[in-house]
């Protein structure tokens, strides 16, 4: 109902006219209607909403092709006919902070892939995603920023496959990162592309570990006791309690490892005030599930306010005990940066693709960055910064003068460090109730149940496999 709403109000936005609905009926008159009738009302709201679709989708294009107003020239097709083809890993970083993720979505332009694919197409590096060989390491939700995402493709080279490897060929193969850089928004820059040897070699499957890092301001937070809990979730566990379940897409196993976790002094305040000091946790394994990170995240900065003992993060890990995940609000999106990844060092993927050597070799060979455009990109990113830290320091300056009319005022020298305490998303209620003790969640067995009622997802019985339409446990944040 919600997307029917927003599919209005934008086509509206967009002086889109759009037929008017009929009167709606009130629930009286729903209830009096036969079966049938039910089955044509609601095969009238679905051809509704694939038509509103549609035009939100030409708007959307329409508004992209347009740019400020005016018709974009158009040029001759590009003959990729002509064109050889080489097989890559790129890597990106971006700051998500005003994405709606990086996956791209029917709804939306603003996500990082779909600036990337525009960005790809534009300068014509790809006649398409679809025929383009594409892979991306993983995807960041909504907000997420990454400085080592990194995803495969096929893209043009001026020279030949038996060519492509020999280090002349290298040094003046065409620039991909200054060439996509020139196109891509502010927040999103190119740093790196590395020449691969087999073209199945996939980002995403092929990728060995996955680090992320999350920021957070020291605060009143006790550092020891999250770091106690934080140890708890080493190794493999299922983590049904701290992460959404995703059953809806076929994920019905929500056993992960995590390989390390720790916490670490980023930066320190330079007036002295360890509160202000900024940490982060971080993490390492091969795949995180749908909002792992941000659950773990929230229960630890409960356990450092200390609401929670360290020791729930073992209860919560107990699922024969607590099956049913308890209900609390996850951690803000906005510190969340997929911060590395590596990769193996030959593809686990064999789809009978032309490889340039089979003598056993690592098929990884090292990134190449260019100095012209890595001081550029940082000058860029200099430039990010420095906007935001004016705003930051000013907003410094501010705290530590109301601190001092604090003291002056009512001769009161206790310090205010809740600095950490609003990354915590929902309401906070003015008494707080114990974990273990809130309403709980649906289990998982009833989730499963759920969607196989309603033929999203199959469940096979002797083999205890679950496939869902159209599913994916792509590695998330």
């Amino acid at each position: 109902m919600f997307a029917v709403a927003y599919i209005i109000f934008f086509s509206k936005a967009m002086d889109v006219k759009v037929n008017k609905k009929t009167k709606s009926q009130s629930e009286e008159e729903l209830h009096s209607l036969s079966k049938e009738e039910l089955i044509d009302r609601i095969k009238q709201l679905e051809a509704h909403n694939t038509q509103l679709k549609s035009i939100v989708q030409k708007n959307l294009q329409n508004r992209e092709e347009t740019g400020n107003g005016k018709r974009a020239k158009k040029h001759r097709p590009f003959d990729f006919s002509k064109c050889f083809k080489r097989h890559i890993l790129l890597r990106f970083y971006y700051l998500g902070w005003d994405y709606q993720g990086f996956a791209a979505q029917e709804d939306s332009i603003e996500t990082i892939e779909h600036h990337i694919f525009a960005a790809l197409k534009k300068v014509c590096l790809i006649e398409s995603r679809e025929t383009s060989n594409y892979n991306r390491c993983g995807r960041t939700d909504k907000g997420v920023s990454a400085f080592h995402q990194v995803i495969s493709l096929d893209v043009r080279s001026k020279f030949p496959l038996e060519d492509q490897l020999h280090e002349a060929s290298l040094v003046t193969e065409l620039d991909y990162c200054s060439i996509l850089n020139r196109v891509l928004p502010d927040e999103i820059r190119c740093l790196a592309w590395m020449p691969m040897v087999n073209a199945a070699y996939s980002a995403r499957f092929d990728c060995r570990s996955r680090t992320y890092r999350y920021f957070f301001p020291r605060g009143d937070l006790n550092i020891g006791a999250m770091e106690e809990a934080a140890q708890y979730l080493l190794g493999a566990h299922d983590f049904r309690n701290l992460c959404k379940m995703d059953v809806g897409n076929g994920v019905v196993s929500f056993v992960r490892s995590i390989d390390e976790i720790s916490i670490r002094a980023s930066q320190v305040d330079s007036s002295g005030n360890a509160s202000y000091d900024m940490m982060y946790l971080q993490l390492r394994g091969k795949a995180f599930l749908w909002h792992q990170v941000r659950c773990i995240m929230a229960i630890l900065l409960l356990v450092g306010q200390g609401k929670e003992a360290p020791g729930v993060v073992k209860e919560l890990l107990d699922v024969e005990k607590n099956p049913c995940k308890p209900q609390y609000s996850m951690a803000s999106d906005v510190p969340l940066n997929l911060y590395q990844c590596e990769f193996n060092e030959k593809s686990t993927e064999t789809n009978g693709v032309e490889r340039l050597q089979s003598n056993g070799e690592s098929e990884l060979s090292t990134w190449i960055y260019k100095e012209d455009d890595l001081r550029r990109t940082i000058s860029d990113l200099q430039a990010l910064w420095t906007k935001e830290s004016v705003k930051t320091t000013m907003m410094r300056e501010m705290l530590a003068t109301l601190h001092g009319v604090l003291v002056d005022q009512f001769g009161t020298d206790r310090p205010i460090t809740e600095q950490a305490v609003t990354l915590t998303q929902g309401v906070r209620s003015r008494e707080y109730c114990p974990l273990l003790q809130r309403q709980r969640c649906e289990s998982l067995e009833n989730r499963i149940e759920h969607y196989s009622k309603k033929r999203r997802i199959e469940v096979s019985v002797k083999s205890n496999d679950t496939k869902a339409a159209g599913g994916s446990d792509e590695p998330a944040s």
